[in-house]
């Protein structure tokens, strides 16, 4: 296995308001910001040091090719993103609460990326990959779905990390029924699986930590992540629970934190040498040293705006004092 990570799923422009704690209507401006939480992980990743590249399709238009340069002048390999003119590259409008937290509006009936077929997955882009990462907005009924089973089909095969963070975006399904239909298909060919503190129950039935986790190590999951937020996140294994707290920052924007927290996750996960056979047996003191260099990646993110433009490299990391 190599060292590098690959993502699959969304890259869109998240258009982020001019002014928060308002309603939507009462925007006036909003600025263009490459996102997509596949996007975002890889960018992360890079940012840090690591190699990354995204499977993704694009439209041949101006935002597509933003895309491509943005990702590109931060390290992410674009090799194996298609571009199409058969649809538009997606968009995504947000609005920002006083706290930072946000509501979406999409624009994909389809999307470039919707339409990105198991055919363009080739098995030489998961040669040198150590992780794959996917998450659930492209896992609806679209060509996409069948991409992703495809690339971790070889992935499983090749003997590579599965990461999954299901980043539920209840807006773009038909029905949550559907949503968590698909979520939990998924989850039985992903090592490891994040939520967040409002998705827990939703998808697995549970409303403590300790019962999902159980209940994903059933169905062959090997490490759960669990983030409250400012209150810090977990790491679950079935023999482990560790924790480590946030740091106390002031947030402005927190698009893109939580995969922000993925992406160096992660790289700290590659960089002390994790691998599928290990990620079980994982000491303690490993888990507290990724959780809080994730803590520390995100607590630099949300006090700036927008999410790959936020996020901090090698030597902020190193720099920052929190």
């Amino acid at each position: 296995m190599g060292n590098v990570l690959a993502a699959i799923g969304e890259a869109l422009i998240d258009f982020i308001p001019d002014r928060s704690g308002c309603e939507f209507d009462e925007v006036t401006a909003f600025a263009p910001k490459v996102g997509g939480a596949p996007a975002n992980v890889c960018a992360a990743f890079s940012k840090l040091g690591g190699r990354s590249r995204l499977l993704t399709q694009l439209g041949d238009d101006p935002f597509g090719h933003r895309i491509m340069h943005r990702l590109e002048s931060v390290g992410v390999e674009t090799d194996c993103i298609c571009l199409t003119d058969k649809a538009n590259t997606a968009l995504a409008f947000v609005s920002l609460a006083e706290n930072g937290d946000r509501t979406f509006s999409f624009y994909r009936k389809p999307s470039a990326d919707m339409l990105y077929s198991a055919d363009s997955v080739k098995e030489e882009y998961l040669d040198d990959v150590f992780c794959l990462h996917f998450c659930s907005v492209s896992i609806g009924d679209f060509p996409m779905k069948d991409a992703h089973k495809k690339a971790i089909e070889i992935m499983r095969r090749k003997g590579g990390i599965v990461s999954f963070d299901p980043n539920l975006r209840f807006n773009l399904w038909d029905s949550r029924e559907a949503l968590k239909a698909a979520v939990r298909e998924f989850i039985p060919h992903s090592d490891i699986v994040k939520l967040s503190e409002d998705e827990l129950e939703f998808i697995t039935g549970f409303d403590t930590p300790e019962g999902g986790a159980k209940w994903l190590f059933d169905q062959g999951v090997q490490l759960m992540l669990y983030t409250l937020g400012s209150k810090g996140a977990y790491a679950f294994t079935k023999n482990i629970m560790a924790f480590s707290p946030a740091y106390n920052v002031r947030a402005v924007d927190t698009t893109g934190a939580g995969d922000g927290f993925t992406g160096a996750f992660l790289y700290k996960l590659n960089e002390l040498g994790a691998q599928k056979t290990t990620l079980s047996s994982l000491p303690m003191e490993t888990l507290v040293e990724c959780l809080d260099f994730s803590n520390r990646f995100c607590a630099v993110s949300v006090t700036k705006k927008g999410a790959i433009a936020s996020y901090p490299d090698a030597e902020e990391m190193r720099s920052i004092k929190l």
